[in-house]
C-alpha cells in the first residue's frame, strides 16, 4: 500500500471511531457547576461543609478535575457583593448553580433567569417565591429547605424550658431576609400561648448587632432566640460573646452556633443537605427539569447544648432537656 493510501486509510477509521457508540464515553463531558455563598470559603471549609458537598458529588461518580468543574464565589458577609459574583458566574455559562440562603439563591437567578438552581438550604422556598409548591416548584429552583419553618415554635418552647418564669423574649432578625416576617409572626403565636411577650430585634450588619444587644438590655430581655440566616450565621462568634457577656440564655437553628459558644440549638443538620445536593445536580445534569423535581424537607432535628457555656451563665439545664439532647459540647 503507498503512502498516500495508508494516509487515508487512516483517516477514514478515525473518522469512524468518532462517530462510533462508545466515543462519548471515551471523551467525557466536563461539567460546570457554579456555587455562590454569601459567607465565605473559610467558614464552608471549617464547617465541613465543602467536603460534604464533594462527598455528596462523588457518590453520584463527579469527580473534581475529572468530569465536573466547581466556579465558587463567596461575597465574604457582604451582600452587596453577591449581584456581581452571580453575573460573573453566569458569564463563565454554568451548567447549573449551587447556593445556600435567600438571597444568594435570588442574586443567582436575578443573574441566570434561565440557569437550574439547586438551593442548598433555605427557610420557606414557596414563601420565598422560589417555588410554587414544594411538590412541584414549577420553575428552574429547586433543591432543600432547612425545617426552619416547621420548628421556629419549638425554639420558643425550648427556651420556656430553660428560663423559670421566662417572660420577655428577644428575637435577632435581618431586615433583608424575606422570611423573617413569617418566622416572626410564629414566634409571637407560641410565646403567646406560653404568656411570654417578644422584643423584635433587627440587624444587618455587624456593628448594628452591638446596637441590637444595647438595646436587649436595655429593654431588659430575658433570653435570646436567633432566627435562620446567611448573614447573621456568618456573625455567630460575634453574637454568642455578646449573648454570654449580657447573660442572655439563647437558643439557635443551627449547630453552629453552638459550636462557636452559644447556648442551644436546634435544628436540621444542614452537612446533611450539602452531602445531598449531590443527588439533584445529577438529576438536572441527567436531563430533569428542576420544575418537576419536588424540594426536599428535613426528616430529623438535633438538639445540642454547650456545656460550657451553661455553665458560665448559671444556667441549669433540666433532666427532662438534657435527656432530650442529641449532643454535648464542652
Amino acid at each position: 500500500m503507498n503512502p498516500r493510501r495508508k494516509w487515508a486509510v487512516a483517516l477514514g477509521a478515525g473518522m469512524l471511531a468518532a462517530h462510533a457508540p462508545g466515543f462519548a464515553q471515551q471523551q467525557p463531558k466536563r461539567w460546570r457547576i457554579g456555587y455562590l455563598d454569601l459567607g465565605t470559603l473559610r467558614f464552608m471549609e471549617d464547617a465541613g461543609r465543602r467536603e460534604a458537598l464533594m462527598q455528596g458529588l462523588r457518590d453520584k461518580g463527579y469527580v473534581e478535575g475529572k468530569n465536573v468543574e466547581l466556579v465558587m464565589r463567596f461575597a465574604d458577609g457582604k451582600a452587596e457583593r453577591l449581584e456581581p459574583l452571580a453575573t460573573e458566574l453566569a458569564s463563565r455559562k454554568v451548567d447549573l448553580i449551587l447556593a445556600p440562603g435567600t438571597i444568594a439563591v435570588r442574586a443567582a437567578h436575578k443573574a441566570a433567569p434561565a440557569t437550574p438552581i439547586v438551593v442548598v438550604t433555605n427557610g420557606d422556598p414557596v414563601g420565598s417565591g422560589f417555588a410554587a409548591s414544594l411538590a412541584r416548584p414549577g420553575g428552574v429552583i429547586t433543591g432543600m429547605s432547612d425545617g426552619i419553618v416547621d420548628t421556629v415554635a419549638k425554639l420558643v418552647e425550648i427556651m420556656h424550658g430553660v428560663v423559670a418564669k421566662l417572660r420577655r423574649i428577644a428575637v435577632l432578625t435581618n431586615p433583608e431576609n424575606r422570611v423573617h416576617p413569617t418566622l416572626m409572626a410564629q414566634v409571637q403565636a407560641a410565646a403567646r400561648l406560653l404568656g411570654a411577650q417578644v422584643m423584635e430585634v433587627q440587624a444587618r450588619a455587624p456593628d448594628e448587632i452591638e446596637r441590637a444587644f444595647a438595646t436587649m438590655a436595655r429593654e431588659r430581655a430575658e433570653s435570646l432566640i436567633i432566627l435562620v440566616d446567611s448573614f447573621l450565621l456568618e456573625q455567630r462568634a460575634q453574637i454568642a460573646q455578646l449573648a454570654l457577656r449580657h447573660r442572655l440564655p439563647s437558643v439557635y437553628p443551627q449547630d453552629y452556633y453552638a459550636q462557636a459558644g452559644g447556648l442551644l440549638s436546634y435544628g436540621a443538620d444542614v452537612n446533611d443537605n450539602f452531602r445531598r445536593a449531590g443527588i439533584f445536580v445529577d438529576k438536572i445534569l441527567r436531563g430533569a427539569k428542576p420544575a418537576d423535581i419536588p424540594f426536599e424537607q428535613p426528616t430529623r432535628y438535633y438538639l445540642v447544648v454547650n456545656r460550657t457555656t451553661a455553665a458560665a451563665l448559671g444556667v441549669k439545664l433540666s433532666a427532662e432537656l438534657m435527656a432530650r439532647v442529641d449532643r454535648v459540647i464542652d
